[in-house]
């Protein structure tokens, strides 16, 4: 599949990796649409690319919004004619023991809450859920070819402290099987779907990390250093082009070896 000329949908595409993906994309002829909850962001990216060269247009989201969610498609529609790539990258963390003791008498002294576990979820989880249902829904009736894509983690595999963020990154990585077996059971053969699991992104969020912890964990990646988000693009856009990834979860993680950390 060529991007020159396609049409990508990415939320959570104002900063981060969905904004290097954006960039990306629109660097190699795509023409992008941006959905966020941040309008400033949203304009300031949109800006850049045009002034760039490329064609870029963005609309405030609430990725757990139906409504909103399927106003982007047809924004997306409407603007540039179509859709064929769809990057999920709106995502939250609200990291949190399950039970965190205390030393002393070791009882119980706080929990994960409830509020907290649901907001993950519905972002990291229900939020792509409507994201790709409302673009494939018109992909489908409009016979337009493309690649769903889901954005999953190395956490997958399961972080400590992160059992609301991990579960959603596990299910990222199950879906491109699931919905690439029901589009066959349906003889839909022209949308592929594919995960890339990241490792550590050197993110803003995560290059301000303490510094020590940081050192600790690249310890554990082969690589040596962080993963950068233009690395995610790289392989966003590769496994677009190749049509026979599908239905499958790429690492772009560096070599995690933390069950083997140098000492």
């Amino acid at each position: 599949m060529e991007l020159k000329g396609s049409v990508a949908v990415i939320t959570g595409g104002a900063s981060g990796i969905g904004e290097s993906i954006a960039r990306s994309l629109a660097g190699q002829g795509a023409k992008v649409v941006i959905g966020d909850m941040n309008q400033d962001g949203i304009d300031r990216v949109v800006a850049e690319i045009k002034a760039s060269g490329g064609k870029a247009a963005g609309k405030k989201l609430n990725v757990t919004d139906d409504a909103e969610t399927g106003a982007l498609m047809d924004f997306a529609i409407a603007e540039f004619g179509a859709i064929n790539l769809v990057v999920p990258c709106a995502g939250i963390i609200r990291d949190g023991l399950f039970l965190s003791t205390d030393k002393e008498t070791g009882k119980v002294k706080k929990v994960l809450s409830t509020a907290d576990f649901k907001a993950v979820i519905d972002v990291n989880l229900v939020g792509p859920f409507i994201t790709l249902r409302e673009a494939a829904s018109r992909m489908v009736d409009n016979g337009w070819k493309g690649v769903l894509f889901t954005i999953s983690s190395i956490q997958k595999e399961g972080g400590v402290g992160q059992l609301n963020y991990s579960s959603t990154k596990a299910a990222m990585a199950l879906w491109p099987k699931i919905l690439v077996g029901e589009f066959q059971m349906r003889g839909i053969h022209d949308i592929r779907v594919v995960s890339i699991a990241p490792g550590y992104v050197g993110t803003p969020m995560v290059k301000g990390m303490d510094q020590g912890a940081l050192a600790k964990i690249l310890q554990g990646v082969h690589l040596g250093r962080l993963i950068e988000p233009e690395e995610i693009a790289d392989a966003i856009a590769w496994a677009t082009k190749n049509d026979a990834v599908n239905a499958t979860c790429i690492e772009v993680a560096g070599g995690m070896i933390s069950g083997l950390i140098a000492k």
